[in-house]
């Protein structure tokens, strides 16, 4: 089946979906663009597409094998997976560990300074107005998520951070704070929540543990150039090049 004769589902900045071979499945196609600024800075780094879903196949299985339940079924080639088809909730979820990034703007931190504790964040899914940060009370209330959702959505955020913690260190990395997205899965009439979306430096702060160089999408946001160099240490240390 060539690209052209796909029935195209969505476009993002960084993926396309495509309905898949089998009812409920999607074929997630990585792009080599990226963006910031919610779209307002721009560029193709040739090569990014290809790392970020050798990456977030490698993470997305690894996070399986810990018992949370992701969308993930398979890497189908050098750009595209295969995933289950899912209601995303409208809600990003940041995981920060220390401080970078809008926190440190916020409530006047250093970048760099460890947090208290690992703290989760919600933001509402909507580039027309920023992806505001939210709170519990509103994502329940506009009926974005449930309590019950939101409490398996914090609970398994934590888990997957401690878990993601360990694989950075283990390969010299600090995770600085990443994004997560979660969507209802139907599986035989039951209702799942479950891991959606990608695992990839271009939804994670990662740096060296001795240098605290960036290995993330800050290359690109801050003009630090070798992004996609970046990314490629990120997946020749992981082992998945």
């Amino acid at each position: 089946m060539t690209e052209d004769k796909r029935k195209k589902i969505y476009e993002g900045k960084a993926k396309i979906l495509y309905k898949g071979p089998q009812p409920n499945t999607i074929i997630q196609y990585f792009k080599d663009d990226a963006t910031a600024f919610n779209n307002k800075k721009f560029a193709v780094i040739n090569g990014k597409g290809v790392l970020n879903n050798r990456i977030s196949s490698f993470l997305m299985e690894k996070i399986e094998h810990i018992g949370i339940p992701t969308h993930f079924i398979k890497r189908l080639n050098m750009r595209e997976q295969l995933v289950h088809a899912v209601e995303i909730i409208p809600i990003e979820v940041v995981i920060r560990n220390i401080a970078a990034g809008s926190i440190c703007k916020r409530f006047n931190l250093k970048e760099g300074e460890a947090l208290p504790r690992a703290i989760v964040e919600y933001y509402y899914k909507s580039d027309e107005l920023n992806d505001p940060l939210v709170s519990n009370e509103h994502i329940t209330a506009f009926e974005w998520a449930n309590s019950n959702e939101l409490e398996d959505i914090f609970n398994m955020s934590l888990r997957i951070n401690d878990f993601l913690i360990g694989v950075f260190s283990s390969i010299g990395i600090k995770v600085i704070d990443f994004k997560l997205e979660f969507g209802r899965f139907y599986k035989d009439e039951n209702l799942e929540i479950i891991l959606a979306d990608e695992l990839s430096p271009d939804n994670f702060r990662l740096w060296d543990n001795k240098t605290n160089k960036k290995l993330d999408k800050d290359r690109f946001r801050e003009d630090l150039g070798n992004m996609k160099e970046a990314y490629q240490e990120v997946a020749e240390r992981l082992g998945v090049l």
